[in-house]
């Protein structure tokens, strides 16, 4: 490449959904867009492109739909209409209804593989992004008219120029450390185990969420039938839980959960992963950003880490919009700041959330499982309460960008 083709507006480190949904997000502004990728998109490493599952908000699918791509997501993704939500060793049970909250799905489910395949088909035919994969950033530095990504590829290394250096490359990020953001990590002593199984009873488009003295199990719609799951674990049980035969996991797993859809069986390939909370002390350096997990790792008890790093990308686009028009330098030192304020809030409202629900849910003391039980009545029975919590699972609280209310960017 000449150098001139090696300048670009905004250079994006990691190739994942998130960082490829903010590629595409910003592709009609006519910027000069670099996205750099460790993992060769033909290799099952790329960690955003395996078998697991995804539960899209209902800001996550205006977003898609704003962006044009929905229509090819949803022929593979499931809707979501109902949730239901349980206590293990608890009487009763609560719901959340999309008629109630009037709308046509609460979210909506897809396997991240056939996501990234979308997601991917379009980012190689938009005119304005290159791609760099395989390659990695292995050195930036963030100058106050420009920052420089040290990209190593085959062996060789490139300087990618660019106004605004984006890190996307999850929550381990080597991009964030570079930056000279630290992090705040703090351990559940929980693993996920995820996969897909095969009910009795179909799901008739619900998902389940079910609090047991392990951590939550949730299981969710998918196509064919079948209902992916997420189960938490505590740490010094997950080597016991892989290790067991099919059977012997179903039946663990039915145990746990009742028989609301009947047997559970031809359970699939399990994995697993360590559940850790994160958050990054700021969002952003001197021409350079964090969205996605790079920002925040949550708990996946409310399936909102994807959807939280979603409205990441929304804001960031919303703030290069406005400037576009106006500067043109995506890196501004008022644009960076006008999206951490704004992004601080939500990010903190959701680590806040989640966290609490997972502490509140896994705790045997007596005082807080009567609370619990509480909660779990005024869920339903309080005016409002429902509402509020589905507003905010759907991504809908707040202010929100013009992607996520379905509005295109240009």
């Amino acid at each position: 490449m000449s150098r001139k083709k090696n300048s670009y507006d905004v250079v994006i480190a990691g190739g994942g959904m998130i960082g490829t949904s903010l590629a595409l997000a910003l592709a009609p502004l006519g910027l000069r867009i670099a996205v750099v990728e460790a993992v060769a998109r033909a290799e099952d490493r790329q960690p955003s492109f395996d078998d697991r599952s995804t539960a899209l908000s209902r800001s996550t699918q205006r977003m898609f739909a704003a962006m044009g791509f929905w229509d090819e997501i949803a022929a593979a993704s499931t809707p979501i209409r109902s949730i239901h939500i349980s206590d293990k060793g608890r009487f009763g049970f609560s719901h959340i209804d999309a008629q109630e909250q009037g709308v046509e799905a609460l979210g909506y489910v897809v396997i991240n593989r056939v996501l990234g395949a979308v997601l991917q088909s379009k980012l190689y035919s938009a005119g304005n992004v290159d791609v760099f994969c395989p390659a990695s950033i292995v050195a930036v530095d963030l100058g106050p008219e420009a920052a420089v990504a040290t990209i190593r590829s085959a062996g060789k290394r490139t300087k990618l120029t660019c106004k605004l250096l984006v890190a996307a490359d999850g929550a381990n990020s080597a991009v964030r450390e570079m930056m000279g953001i630290s992090v705040q990590k703090s351990q559940y002593g929980q693993r996920a185990v995820i996969g897909n199984l095969l009910p009795e009873k179909q799901l008739d488009q619900r998902a389940y969420e079910r609090f047991t003295p392990q951590g939550p199990l949730a299981i969710l719609p998918l196509p064919d039938e079948r209902a992916g799951f997420v189960w938490t674990v505590s740490e010094d049980d997950a080597e016991r839980v892989l290790a067991l035969s099919d059977d012997e996991f179903l039946a663990e797993m039915q145990r746990e959960f009742g028989n609301r859809l009947g047997t559970f069986s031809r359970v699939g390939k399990r994995t697993a992963y360590p559940l850790i909370l994160s958050k990054a002390l700021r969002l952003a350096a001197t021409r350079s950003v964090l969205v996605g997990n790079a920002a925040h790792g949550l708990h996946p008890v409310s399936a909102q880490g994807f959807n939280l790093g979603m409205r990441d990308v929304a804001a960031l686009c919303d703030c290069i919009a406005d400037a576009s028009s106006q500067t043109l330098d995506p890196g501004n030192a008022r644009l960076l700041e006008r999206y951490s304020e704004w992004r601080r809030t939500d990010q903190k409202k959701l680590v806040v959330f989640t966290d609490n629900l997972v502490r509140l849910f896994g705790s045997s003391r007596t005082p807080v499982r009567i609370l619990r039980n509480i909660g779990m009545l005024g869920f339903d029975l309080i005016p409002g309460v429902r509402s509020m919590f589905a507003k905010h699972s759907m991504g809908l609280a707040g202010k929100l960008p013009r992607l996520s209310r379905g509005v295109p960017i240009r």
